[in-house]
């Protein structure tokens, strides 16, 4: 059997891995991204930045592999970010920067979208959030309506790549799902929901399940790369469905809670299940038949590199010196940086430390921040619990799981069991990877395995009697804290 490459294209970096036929990790590499925000609440990627990224990646994983390695590799799989808004015109050229999922700019037309189709909760499982692509365009045809008038097609971040790379213009039914424009029950478009926004079908790329072969390689890419000519490509996942593939999160009432620049608990489901009042996403996952939730936050482990920024000191010397023991006297750290959805849906929502005395030093700052993403995980935990999908244990996933004390500070505030796999941080790429071997043929009981577990963390109830008042605190400050903040 051959190799698969598995390629996650993050906000902040593209990551490529190579997994040998038996599933083993032969080599990783990675290249960073910068975002731009030309104005507040906007952000946005060029895409070509993305693909010479994903060149430079490749090229330094190649120079670390053996020749035979890559000469066997059969397959690639992409996962990515999910909800950006990727416009091509007739010609496939991309029309402006691509508008991300952390882009704030069209909370006013998700009231306008739910007013022109008053069924979107019901036919997409989601409330109109302002990170969903759906009221991108709305936004994109107030503002920038002769740019909207060429728009032929419309791609997600990671379906651009496979575009750039294939010519195929496909998705998967995961990351379609996060669009506003999918038909969650039925998996297809909904034409009433693209009618809503002034598109239609024809603007839409192909939908596929996750390990379907969409194409292959392109000759010229595949000679600059030094691979076969007939590398196959599969339609791939969304970050989140891809980490729950790598983690073989696959069963109802699998989950996982990953600390990347977003935090997510993620739960699947064998049906579509829907909390949109709450701000719970529900979408497709990357297999057939199989659906999940997921609470999101938009400021996780990106907090924790703010504040790095801030005080000049790397994030992993930050979150090194905690011990994952309460701070009781530590200032409370509400981490809605970029706004908030899950449970909140508010784009607006902004970020405060509260209780700041002279006493407090960077360390104690560290500990709010970490503890505050924790928080507002927790608040995610209770929409997903009221919708009736509560996880039995979480693995953890993403840069933020590297630190032990962060992931005993979680379990203690979650009152879950936490398990960290071996490889946490490589997650989507992992995952997709896996879909690529799936599509290279291999049987998915060999394939969809989860990972050895490197470290486990169990609630400790006095650790848990000392963060409920903090919690509460928590909780009670948010909807007088935005009040003055605006």
């Amino acid at each position: 059997m051959r190799h698969a490459l598995g390629l996650d294209l993050g906000t902040s970096g593209v990551k490529v891995v190579l997994l040998d036929a038996d599933g083993h990790l032969l080599g990783e590499a990675s290249e960073p991204l910068t975002v731009q925000r030309p104005r507040a609440g906007h952000s946005e990627q060029d895409p070509a930045q993305w693909l010479a990224a994903v060149d430079r990646a490749v090229a330094a994983l190649r120079s670390r592999a053996s020749a035979a390695h890559w000469r066997s590799i059969g397959a690639l799989g992409i996962a990515g970010q999910m909800h950006g808004a990727v416009l091509l015109d007739a010609a496939g050229r991309v029309l402006r920067p691509a508008i991300l999922w952390n882009d704030g700019r069209s909370q006013e037309q998700c009231a306008v979208l739910e007013a022109r189709e008053p069924g979107t909760r019901v036919i997409t499982g989601n409330r109109a959030m302002a990170g969903f692509t759906a009221p991108k365009l709305l936004w994109v045809a107030e503002h920038e309506p002769e740019l909207f008038d060429r728009v032929a097609r419309v791609l997600l971040p990671k379906d651009w790549l496979v575009f750039a790379l294939t010519g195929q213009a496909s998705t998967d039914c995961s990351d379609a799902a996060g669009t506003l424009w999918l038909d969650l029950a039925r998996r297809n478009w909904s034409a009433r929901m693209l009618a809503a926004c002034g598109l239609d079908c024809a603007q839409m790329p192909a939908l596929h399940e996750g390990p379907d072969v969409v194409g292959t390689l392109r000759v010229e890419r595949s000679a600059e790369w030094g691979l076969p000519d007939d590398v196959r490509v599969v339609a791939g996942a969304g970050d989140n469905a891809a980490g729950a593939i790598g983690v073989g999160a696959v069963r109802p009432g699998d989950g996982f809670v990953s600390l990347g620049t977003s935090g997510v608990l993620f739960v699947v489901t064998d049906g579509p299940v829907a909390n949109p009042e709450r701000g719970v996403h529900s979408f497709c996952h990357a297999l057939p038949g199989t659906w999940h939730q997921m609470a999101v936050m938009l400021s996780a482990a990106s907090s924790l590199d703010w504040l790095a920024g801030i005080t000049g000191a790397p994030a992993a010397a930050l979150v090194g010196k905690l011990s994952g023991s309460p701070r009781p006297f530590a200032p409370l750290f509400l981490p809605y940086l970029c706004g908030e959805r899950t449970p909140h849906a508010d784009p607006d929502a902004c970020a405060s430390f509260l209780g700041l005395t002279a006493g407090h030093d960077r360390d104690d700052l560290a500990y709010a921040v970490v503890e505050g993403v924790g928080f507002a995980l927790a608040d995610g935990l209770a929409a997903l619990v009221e919708t009736g999908t509560p996880p039995r244990r979480l693995l953890a996933l993403g840069g933020g799981a590297r630190s032990d004390a962060w992931l005993q500070l979680l379990a203690d505030t979650l009152a879950l069991p936490i398990a960290r796999p071996a490889g946490a941080e490589i997650g989507p790429a992992l995952g997709a990877a896996r879909l690529a071997q799936l599509g290279l043929g291999q049987p998915a009981d060999a394939v969809l395995r989860p990972p050895p577990i490197d470290r486990e963390f169990t609630p400790r109830p006095a650790a848990q009697v000392e963060l409920a008042p903090r919690l509460d605190r928590f909780r009670r400050a948010y909807a007088p804290l935005r009040e003055l903040a605006h």
